[in-house]
């Protein structure tokens, strides 16, 4: 018993690695290691050594907890594969592309069209200015007609011209305003938080404008606050339409909606200096506001059916056919697991290939088929 490590009296301590299945693989723990130590008679107690969660029932014996967990030792372990990081969405760089994007394709439309005003029909105020509505109006795919290509040269400068802001510039702008809303929203939400938390009340009114448990602000909010976005988009146009154009209150009206919607019929449009400057910036914000209004009510649809479908399938009763599909290993009857996958199956929330590909990542962590995951095999996949 006394070539045992952790008897007698020892006096040299060497730290090498644990790993316990309740700590990470990647940052072992050090305790204390007896090495050969010569064996001389001690008069006083030897001190308790060993993991946390071991302890002496009389001296002399080292036992350990029936609650400590399984421990695999393992000397000089080094993981030569690195973990994966996770994804994470670079806000900054979406904000830096998409304004680095725009300030480009904008600048060169406007050099091409400065150095060919001739080459263009329409009425004319200032080339630069002109050549900034011209580019606006094309990317926003509005098409009032006012300014118009004449060249075939300038024909296919519009052609690419439009196919590139409506493809890509337009993705990179409505990634930037998604952005700046989540960030609005998560700001609001960790200000409710903060408040609640402080002030220790319970159902207040914001409930009603943002559902904390989901983290995220009500559809139906969402749906409002953006109609109510393309509603100030609106009037601000048909002020400024009616003040800086000369239109009546009716064309006013008429101009902005058909705008905003990108519908430009080509009957009315900005003709003055001040209006196309407006313009330039107005039909950038608004158009981009309307999209991600009608966006946000498909969404409501969407999220309405999702929990009409939740609801009658959390409800509804299981049937015999509905066992025989959910048993997934044919052994009669339906584990928790089965259970839950398949109901999350009915929800829609995962498919057969989602559940595919986790099997297949399963089955690599398990070469021996033994249906479960243990450290060994850990391990082993590490090395």
């Amino acid at each position: 018993m006394e070539n045992e490590p952790f008897l007698g009296n020892q006096k040299s301590y060497k730290p090498r690695p644990v790993i316990t299945l309740t700590q990470s693989l990647s940052t072992p723990i050090l305790f204390p290691e007896i090495q050969d130590a010569p064996q001389t008679p001690s008069t006083s107690p030897s001190p308790p050594l060993g993991p946390p969660n071991t302890h002496f029932k009389k001296p002399g014996t080292l036992h350990r907890c029936k609650t400590a967990p399984a421990m695999v030792v393992m000397r000089e372990f080094q993981p030569t594969k690195p973990q994966i990081p996770k994804p994470q969405p670079d806000s900054t760089s979406i904000i830096r592309q998409a304004t680095f994007l725009l300030s480009m394709y904008l600048l060169l439309g406007v050099i091409i069209y400065s150095f060919n005003t001739d080459h263009f029909s329409g009425i004319e105020t200032h080339p630069v200015v002109d050549a900034l509505y011209f580019c606006i109006v094309t990317m926003c795919t509005i098409g009032y007609g006012d300014i118009t290509p004449l060249t075939p040269v300038t024909k296919v400068f519009a052609c690419v011209f439009v196919l590139v802001g409506f493809g890509f510039i337009d993705i990179l702008l409505s990634g930037l305003v998604n952005y700046v809303l989540d960030l609005q929203e998560s700001m609001i939400l960790t200000g409710i938080e903060m408040r609640k938390n402080r002030n220790h009340e319970g159902f207040s009114a914001t409930d009603y404008i943002f559902d904390v448990k989901k983290g995220r602000m009500r559809i139906r909010l969402k749906v409002g606050l953006a109609l109510g976005v393309v509603v100030l988009c609106i009037g601000i146009g048909t002020l400024v339409l009616y003040f800086l154009e000369d239109l009546d209150w009716i064309d006013s009206v008429y101009l902005a909606v058909m705008s905003v919607t990108t519908v430009g019929y080509g009957d009315r449009a900005f003709k003055t200096l001040p209006g196309r400057l407006f313009a330039a910036i107005w039909l950038l914000v608004s158009t981009l506001a309307v999209a991600r209004a009608f966006l946000y009510l498909a969404e409501a649809r969407i999220d309405k059916r999702h929990r009409r479908i939740t609801n009658w399938v959390l409800h509804r009763d299981i049937t015999v056919e509905d066992l025989l599909a959910a048993d997934m290993n044919n052994n009669g009857f339906i584990s928790k697991s089965e259970y839950v996958i398949y109901k999350l199956k009915e929800m829609g929330k995962i498919g057969e290939k989602d559940i595919l590909q986790i099997c297949n990542q399963f089955s690599k962590l398990d070469p021996n088929n033994l249906g479960k995951i243990t450290l060994p095999d850990l391990l082993e996949n590490r090395l």
